[in-house]
């Protein structure tokens, strides 16, 4: 049994009825893997949603684990920004705190954007988007 995050785009998918997407989430399901979810994702899915999707969207999160985002997960978040700020790459803050969360309950995350989750400590498994 393992842990993952799903990220935006994941989400996303499995609302508009992505098959890959959806079967995924259910071979993860079929082997008692944890799949979380965090409130900077839920805050952007809700923020985007289409109009017939919320009853939907209420009924995945119930399937779902809440990954706190807390004071270890904010500090670890601008740690990364800031030090990668000075390398001269620019981290978005919601990147960061999923990413974070993601760390916080030993979790990969599945994305469809693994670009944006180059970071130590973190795995990220490529969902496409789309699929």
């Amino acid at each position: 049994m393992s842990a993952i995050l799903l990220d935006t785009t994941v989400l996303i998918d499995y609302l508009r009825g992505r098959h890959g997407t959806r079967r995924r989430l259910a071979e993860l399901w079929s082997r008692g893997d944890d799949a979380y979810v965090c409130a900077v994702s839920i805050e952007e899915v809700t923020r985007g949603i289409r109009r017939g999707e919320d009853e939907e969207l209420l009924t995945l999160l119930g399937g779902l684990i809440e990954a706190p985002l807390g004071v270890p997960e904010g500090r670890l978040a601008g740690w990364w920004r800031r030090t990668l700020a000075k390398r001269g790459r620019t981290l978005s803050q919601s990147d960061a705190l999923i990413a974070a969360a993601a760390v916080g309950v030993r979790a990969r995350i599945a994305t469809g954007n693994a670009g944006d989750f180059r970071l130590p400590a973190v795995t990220v498994e490529h969902w496409p988007v789309g699929e």
